[in-house]
């Protein structure tokens, strides 16, 4: 991007900005009324996109007040797609550096859940894993074995009680969240993404997994977590949700 470029980036984002020099309409006037009517579309049209990204976000911070952030954010993190449905993805960041909203610590983990739902949505489908697949697994080469998750399957880890914040303000008559930390497992069984809680053990086990450990090194980590895990409650979910697609053991 040149110099020009950024001038008019900067400036369409801003509208403390003074309009660019150099633009005129057809009959070679200056365009400043017009500049002004397309930076306010723009603004607008930002705003209603993070509106539509962050609905609990939105709901924490108050209509009005996640109207005077999102310009805000704009202004840091302007598009990089024409795509709207992938903007946003710098909230977390940009939420944990914003010094008047600072004292909210779970905000950036909210934005992450946001995110994460949005992502499990426009994931690729896949073929699941049943539960024949692991009884007819010799126990020894089960536990050796290494799983692969659905492309929908997010894991969003957090120290705050997010799946009960995002439950609160999602699901009408919800109960208040808990004093609990709760990381947050994504699945998408059918269309639509489905969050689950996940106590920090859980959280260890899935993590383990996904990062390419096999079960008896993932069900150690998280033993180590929590002595009493078990992960009979967890990968029955798993299951259940169609969230884990291929078993790998060390012969194949």
């Amino acid at each position: 991007m040149n110099s020009h470029e950024h001038m008019f980036r900067a400036a369409l984002l801003d509208p403390a900005q003074a309009v660019p020099e150099g633009l005129t309409d057809g009959a070679g006037a200056p365009t400043t009324k017009r500049f002004d009517v397309y930076r306010n579309n723009v603004t607008v049209a930002l705003i209603e996109a993070l509106r539509t990204a962050f609905p609990v976000l939105r709901k924490l911070l108050g209509d009005a007040n996640f109207d005077q952030l999102a310009p805000h954010f704009a202004r840091a993190h302007p598009p990089a797609s024409p795509l709207m449905m992938h903007y946003g993805v710098d909230m977390p960041e940009f939420l944990a550096g914003f010094t008047p909203l600072k004292h909210i610590g779970y905000l950036p983990d909210v934005a992450r859940l946001e995110l994460a739902i949005r992502q499990a949505y426009h994931a690729a489908d896949a073929i699941p894993l049943s539960a024949t697949d692991l009884a007819e697994t010799e126990p020894d080469a089960l536990m050796a074995a290494c799983l692969s998750f659905a492309p929908a399957v997010q894991i969003v880890p957090s120290p705050w009680p997010l799946f009960d914040i995002w439950r609160y303000n999602m699901q009408e008559g919800a109960e208040k969240p808990r004093n609990v930390a709760q990381s947050v497992l994504i699945t998408r069984p059918e269309f639509d993404p489905v969050p689950h809680p996940l106590t920090p053990a859980q959280a260890t086990w899935i993590s383990a997994i996904k990062a390419g450990t096999p079960l008896l090194g993932a069900q150690d980590a998280a033993l180590a977590q929590d002595p009493k895990f078990d992960l009979s409650p967890l990968l029955t979910l798993l299951l259940q949700q169609e969230a884990l697609t291929t078993l790998t053991t060390p012969k194949d």
